[in-house]
C-alpha cells in the first residue's frame, strides 16, 4: 500500500515538474487564448467529443494538482463551447479535480498532518461534520479563500466525500458562470481584472453569507437552549 502511495505522489510531482519545465503556462494566458480562439473553435467543430474530453482532462489535472491557469481555462470554456455548455464542462471538470485533490490529501497526507496538528483540527472537524455543507458553500462562494487551499483543508477533516462533492459543485457554479460567460465575449476583455469587479466580488460575498445563515441560526438556537 505504501508503495502505491509513493508512486501516486511521485507521479503528481512529475506532472507538476513537467508543466513548469516545458513552460506550459505560456499557453494559459489571455493573449494566447485570444490568438488561438478561432483555431480552437474550428477544432471543436470538427472533433467535438475529442475537444470536450481534452478540455475537461486538462482542467481536471490543473485543478487536482493546483497548477496555474484556472481562470484562463474557464474563459476558454466560454470562448469555445458557449456560456451554457461551457459552464457545464468547466464546473464539472473543476469539481472532479477538486475531489481528486481532496482524496489525495485525505488518503496520502492526512495521517502525517493529523499526527502533528490533530488537536487543532478537532474543532473544525466537528463544525464540518455537523454543518459541513453550509460552511463549504460559504468557502466556495466567497472568493477570499484560494480554491486549492479549501480542497486541501477539507481533505484533512472528517467531512464526508459526498458533502464535499455537492458543496463544491453547487458552490462554484456562480463564479464559474461569471468567467465562462465572460469568455463567450472574449473580445471585450483586455485584462482579467475586468471580470472580477468589486460588484461581482461583493455579490459572491453576499451569497456566501446567505449560505452561512442556517449554521449561524443553529448555533444561536443551541446557545439559547443551553443558557439557563
Amino acid at each position: 500500500m505504501k508503495s502505491k502511495k509513493i508512486i501516486l505522489v511521485l507521479t503528481g510531482l512529475a506532472i507538476v515538474a513537467l508543466f513548469f519545465y516545458l513552460d506550459l503556462g505560456r499557453y494559459l494566458t489571455l493573449e494566447s487564448l485570444k490568438a488561438n480562439r478561432q483555431l480552437l473553435q474550428t477544432f471543436y467543430a470538427d472533433h467535438t467529443l475529442l475537444m470536450v474530453a481534452a478540455f475537461m482532462g486538462v482542467y481536471i489535472i490543473q485543478t487536482g494538482l493546483a497548477l496555474p491557469g484556472a481562470t484562463i481555462l474557464s474563459l476558454s470554456a466560454g470562448a469555445i463551447f458557449g456560456p451554457v455548455m461551457g459552464t457545464v464542462y468547466a464546473v464539472s471538470a473543476a469539481s472532479i479535480g477538486a475531489t481528486l485533490a481532496f482524496l489525495f490529501t485525505r488518503y496520502l497526507l492526512r495521517d502525517a498532518v493529523l499526527r502533528r496538528f490533530g488537536n487543532r483540527l478537532e474543532g473544525m472537524n466537528k463544525e464540518l461534520e455537523e454543518r459541513g455543507i453550509n460552511y463549504l458553500l460559504f468557502l466556495r462562494l466567497v472568493p477570499l479563500f484560494p480554491f486549492f487551499l479549501i480542497n486541501l483543508a477539507a481533505g484533512l477533516t472528517r467531512l464526508p466525500l459526498r458533502t464535499f462533492m455537492l458543496g463544491t459543485f453547487f458552490g462554484i457554479i456562480p463564479g464559474g458562470f461569471v468567467y465562462v460567460n465572460a469568455g463567450a465575449s472574449l473580445a471585450s476583455i483586455n485584462d482579467l481584472s475586468d471580470i472580477a469587479s468589486a460588484r461581482v466580488l461583493g455579490s459572491f460575498a453576499l451569497l456566501g453569507l446567505f449560505a452561512l445563515i442556517p449554521a449561524l441560526y443553529a448555533q444561536f438556537k443551541n446557545r439559547n437552549t443551553t443558557t439557563p
